[in-house]
């Protein structure tokens, strides 16, 4: 028993030290091509034991050490590392909310803030059926109102979406993005991106979209699950 005991407390430790590498190697990869500048943005990642690990604040996502990662208790209490990033609450409330995330991935990526400036925007679904990789990856996108970063109100504010957006706009601010692995949330944030991108690209050009068959084909095949009303407003 304790032979089994000690085995599981190594595989954790494994786990986590790969988890924090796992971070940092994202973390630069996302900064070295200019997604999030200076010291915006931040990850998460659930731990299998509770708790999470979480990038501390003003830290430049391009030189994250692993070893001075925020490591937060279940109740977002930090028992090691350097002070988390200021924006734990938003994390926290899309953790509660949505139970298969286990990595959140938040940037201050150009197209993405631009499109969540722009008077048109559906907060229901802030980008249009566009492409299939973008359903696939990120389903659809809410739009939440401006809050200064690190307002408690943010949480409230995601924690009405009722976890039925993996994939949210801050106004003014950026992309939230959860997935159930830290590379699948940031595969899906620049997705995300490069949509955003698309539809400034497009913008007042009249572009075809995916038709509703097209998406409920998407739905079918791949299993794309799209919040109610996800893709019936038009723009």
């Amino acid at each position: 028993m304790r032979q089994a005991s000690m085995t599981a407390m190594k595989t954790e430790t494994s786990n986590e030290t790969r988890l924090r590498e796992d971070i940092c190697r994202f973390g630069r990869s996302l900064f070295e091509r200019g997604l999030t500048p200076g010291s915006s943005g931040n990850i998460s990642v659930r731990l299998d034991s509770g708790g999470w690990l979480v990038t501390p604040t003003n830290a430049s996502l391009g030189f994250l050490d692993p070893a001075k990662l925020s490591r937060l208790d279940d109740q977002g209490r930090l028992m090691s590392g350097d002070a988390p990033t200021k924006e734990v609450p938003l994390h926290t409330a899309l953790y509660d909310t949505r139970g298969s995330a286990r990595a959140i991935v938040h940037l201050h990526s150009t197209h993405s803030v631009a499109l969540s400036m722009l008077p048109e925007i559906d907060p229901h679904a802030a980008l249009p059926p566009m492409t299939a990789y973008y359903l696939m990856k990120c389903g659809a996108t809410a739009l939440v109102p401006y809050y200064r970063p690190g307002d408690p109100a943010v949480a409230d504010a995601i924690k009405g979406l009722a976890g039925k957006y993996s994939s949210v706009l801050l106004a003014n601010h950026g992309p939230v993005v959860a997935g159930e692995t830290l590379e699948a949330a940031v595969f899906a944030t620049e997705e995300l991106e490069e949509t955003a991108k698309l539809y400034l690209l497009l913008r007042g050009m009249n572009p075809r979209y995916l038709s509703p068959e097209q998406v409920a084909d998407l739905v079918k095949v791949f299993g794309v699950t799209l919040p109610e009303h996800g893709h019936e407003h038009g723009h």
